[in-house]
């Protein structure tokens, strides 16, 4: 069963910076696509960015276009995604996720998540 663990949320001033962490257990990058959600409070779930190695892609959603960036290590079964200049609207609970299928940021493609990790931005 491949289990997925985010890490390095926390809490952040606009403007500021952080770089969350998804390692897997068992998956390989190259073939399992690997999306970022996030859900505020009161709020659904939205796909945040996605990346596949095998198909050679990566999609954003347009509000974190240029200042998000998705990467994976294949060595570490790890995919990171680097937020920068972040704005009070990027406050959520980021969400990992992995699939076969590939990069998608509909969640209901993706059938593996992780449990979450807290991002607030505030000053």
């Amino acid at each position: 069963q491949l289990q997925l663990v985010e890490s390095g949320g926390g809490l952040v001033q606009p403007g500021g910076s952080l770089r969350l962490s998804c390692a897997g257990s068992i998956f390989t990058l190259d073939y399992y696509a690997v999306a970022w959600f996030r859900q505020a409070p009161g709020k659904e779930r939205e796909g945040v960015s996605c990346i596949s190695s095998r198909d050679n892609k990566s999609y954003y959603k347009n509000s974190v276009k240029g200042r998000f960036t998705i990467s994976g290590d294949g060595a570490k079964n790890t995919v990171y995604l680097e937020m920068n200049s972040l704005k009070p609207e990027d406050t959520a609970v980021y969400y990992c996720a992995a699939d076969l299928k590939g990069c998608t940021l509909d969640p209901i493609q993706y059938d593996f998540w992780g449990q979450g990790t807290q991002v607030t931005v505030s000053s």
